[in-house]
């Protein structure tokens, strides 16, 4: 298999080089609440991209860091031209680039920024109303698992709380070049209803990272640093681990621990 970019390490490229299951990630795509606008993070060849660009349904924007990529896609899809954003995913303002449109993102996720993409999508969670990215397989386990299994992680809950997470397939190193050393599985994120936690969503943000910061310690001990009196802390919730906590109980540790400030 050849490609016609060459994959650079230090981005992270692993070039999907089958059409099959470009098509089958493209297909997975339902566009909730009527999106009419898709983001593709790193098309890189453009294999996810020519099955993008073949539905009238949307509309296809890229965003691609690699220069090499860019002048690549801008002669093979040169309709697509003003619509691939030559920038770093990481540091755009996704708002400015979609004022006000709800949004749907693709992409074969680089494995090394996979968890930073996910943030942006946070960050952006009352746009992004659909993600189906293809990560590194124990990633895309970790964000769909439920509390209680020992990769549940900040991540997992801090997804969980905004969107519905489906495993949908697993993929071999073989269809990429270069071929990965791990598999690959597809994920699919979905805007669920809670438009707000009902706590102060910044702080349930720093309780869930500072819970996760010291899986084996107890909460008590965890959350340590936030200053909360030993009264404050006398709850049997205390006694609990990170990873034992759904969301339901972690917006509720997060009341009690703005309670108590």
């Amino acid at each position: 298999m050849h490609s016609p970019v060459k994959p650079k390490k230090h981005l992270g490229q692993h070039f999907l080089a089958d059409p099959n299951i470009a098509r089958r990630i493209v297909g997975a795509l339902r566009r909730p609440d009527a999106v009419h606008e898709v983001l593709e993070i790193g098309p890189g060849t453009g294999v996810l991209t020519q099955f993008l660009l073949q539905d009238p349904a949307f509309t296809t924007s890229v965003v691609e860091i690699d220069p090499e990529s860019v002048v690549y896609l801008k002669a093979t899809y040169p309709a697509l031209a003003p619509r691939i954003f030559a920038t770093d995913f990481l540091k755009q303002d996704v708002g400015a680039l979609f004022p006000g449109q709800p949004l749907a993102i693709i992409g074969n996720f680089p494995y090394n920024i996979s968890s930073q993409i996910f943030f942006q999508v946070l960050a952006n969670r009352q746009q992004v109303r659909e993600v189906v990215g293809m990560i590194q397989k124990e990633v895309a386990e970790r964000l769909a698992e439920p509390p209680g299994s020992k990769t549940y992680g900040i991540l997992s809950v801090l997804l969980q709380a905004f969107y519905t997470i489906e495993y949908l397939f697993t993929v071999p190193p073989h269809v990429f070049i270069p071929p990965p050393k791990v598999e690959s599985a597809v994920v699919r994120l979905t805007r669920n209803a809670t438009e707000h936690l009902g706590c102060d969503e910044k702080l349930f943000f720093r309780v869930v990272k500072q819970a996760f910061s010291t899986r084996r310690k107890t909460l008590r001990n965890a959350l340590k640093p936030l200053g909360l009196s030993a009264e404050a802390m006398a709850g049997d919730i205390f006694d609990k681990r990170a990873e034992q906590l759904g969301v339901a109980e972690f917006v509720g540790l997060t009341k009690l621990v703005e309670g108590a400030q």
